[in-house]
């Protein structure tokens, strides 16, 4: 591919950023410049939410469900370029083809799922709570709202706000990842084709200084984040500062627990997904893995060896399991803690140090790791990798196990693989986590459960999709009337 120069996209057209500041956005199987991205700054976002501004008055005024069928041409197009957003989410994000088309599968459903807002969006009413005297409550649309993305997921994460804030009446401010901003370019080029009217959604590209603007400008109502734990901290703190509503999705350290009766072999091909997909680069990737009481040997060499067999490669070959990690800085800071691991006397069974793809000798690529032995005072054991590395602490009991997710600090989610309902019901009433697989290594909701952990997983009190993002996005106005 040629070296492309990102645009904005304010007011329905592309523009170019005003910054003379540029970053580098790389594939990263290659180990090679892709595009060029500029690190905007205040202007450029002060442009955008002009936009929006002025849109927003016309736009709140369009019915809900002519906001609704522009949703519903968006999700045909997308439908017709499917593949090729994929496509593009591969090269620059690197995770596999097969990974990058479930990620769009799922940012179409939050589509599917916002275009219910004629029912989402209702408020209610009652007669007579005093004599002649009547009240209602209407859930009405605020203003301007933003998403601040993270790189992992460069086409879905946006996608649990976006449409939620269009569909009741909201216009919108998108800022995607620096590193991988190609996939929303991509989408944006559709959002373009399917003509929203001008302002309603726009985006910019940027970094720091972008976040920075967005946090602190007086006509953004609210704010979306999915990101690291300190940063999502920070974004709370900005809005709260600022008077924004506020959801900050942070970071984790997942645990996923295998009990004695668990079905192994039916169960292995999701817990090498939970642990090794995406490269181990997403908020519901498996971290600890720990095998309860005994068989907990036996179950580790099986799980070494399903490990062993997959592939690892550039993430559009179809046969490919596991990609490389998003760039160079990525791979040296999980490899850093492979080192640690080390240094603090785990003991490391499957080493993905000094990892190489034949044909692909510039890629960033870290080969999966596996320590075992490991103890919970370890840092591997504290602190979100976000790569391909697993750290087996083995445990006694279910209680063990529990004890362990919950002093993690952090609380996104954890998974449980057992036959028994009462192992099951033990895990969901006791562990912090806001989402728990059973049976599935990752408890990802679909677009109409909510999203989100508890703890420094989740700053905020409203998650991602779900029945209440369309809490989030509107405000609720109660109307007392009396007549004579």
């Amino acid at each position: 591919m040629s070296i492309r120069v990102m645009q904005n996209y304010i007011n329905g057209d592309w523009v170019d950023s005003t910054t003379d500041v540029f970053g580098t956005v790389s594939n990263p199987a290659l180990g090679e410049q892709i595009a060029s991205v500029p690190y905007g700054n205040a202007q450029d976002v002060n442009m955008a939410v002009q936009a929006a501004v002025d849109a927003f008055p016309e736009w709140r005024e369009t019915p809900p469900l002519a906001r609704a069928r522009y949703l519903f041409r968006l999700k045909d197009a997308f439908e017709e370029e499917f593949e090729e957003i994929a496509r593009v989410l591969t090269i620059e994000q690197g995770k596999a083809i097969d990974e990058s088309r479930g990620e769009v599968r799922r940012m179409i459903e939050n589509i599917e799922h916002a275009t219910g807002v004629t029912t989402m969006m209702t408020g209610y009413c009652l007669e007579d709570i005093a004599q002649g005297v009547d009240s209602s409550l209407y859930r009405q649309p605020m203003g301007v709202f933003a998403c601040i993305a993270p790189y992992n997921f460069p086409a879905m994460v946006p996608w649990w706000f976006l449409p939620y804030a269009l569909v009741t009446g909201n216009t919108f401010v998108l800022k995607p990842s620096e590193q991988v901003p190609m996939t929303q370019n991509r989408i944006f080029e559709v959002i373009d084709d399917v003509g929203f009217p001008e302002g309603v959604v726009n985006m910019v590209n940027g970094s720091r200084d972008v976040v920075n603007a967005i946090l602190e400008h007086e006509d953004i109502e609210g704010v979306s984040f999915v990101g690291s734990t300190p940063t999502a901290k920070y974004i709370y703190e900005r809005c709260g500062a600022t008077g924004k509503r506020v959801q900050s999705l942070g970071g984790a350290k997942n645990i996923v627990a295998v009990m004695p009766d668990a079905d192994v072999q039916a169960g292995m091909p999701s817990l090498i997904t939970s642990f090794f997909g995406c490269a181990g680069q997403r908020c519901l990737s498996g971290s600890i893995l720990s095998p309860v009481g005994e068989g907990a040997d036996a179950f580790v060499d099986k799980f070494v060896a399903a490990t062993k067999a997959m592939k690892v490669g550039d993430g559009l070959d179809e046969s490919v399991a596991m990609g490389p990690v998003v760039s160079k800085a990525h791979q040296e800071r999980v490899l850093a803690y492979i080192e640690k691991g080390v240094a603090e006397g785990a003991d490391l069974i499957l080493d993905g140090r000094n990892f190489s793809v034949a044909g692909y000798p510039d890629g960033f690529f870290v080969g999966p790791t596996i320590f075992d032995n490991v103890t919970p005072d370890m840092t591997i054991a504290r602190e979100e990798i976000f790569g391909p590395v697993v750290s087996i602490i083995r445990s006694e009991t279910l209680d063990d196990v529990i004890q362990l997710v919950n002093t993690r600090n952090f609380a996104n989610a954890a998974c449980i693989y057992t036959q028994n309902a009462k192992a099951v019901r033990e895990m969901r009433y006791k562990a912090a986590p806001g989402m728990i697989g059973v049976n599935i290594g990752i408890a990802a909701p679909m677009s109409f459960f909510p999203f989100g952990g508890s703890g420094n997983s989740m700053f905020g009190d409203i998650k991602g999709h779900g029945r209440e993002i369309f809490q989030f996005f509107t405000d609720t106005k109660v109307v007392i009337e009396r007549y004579f």
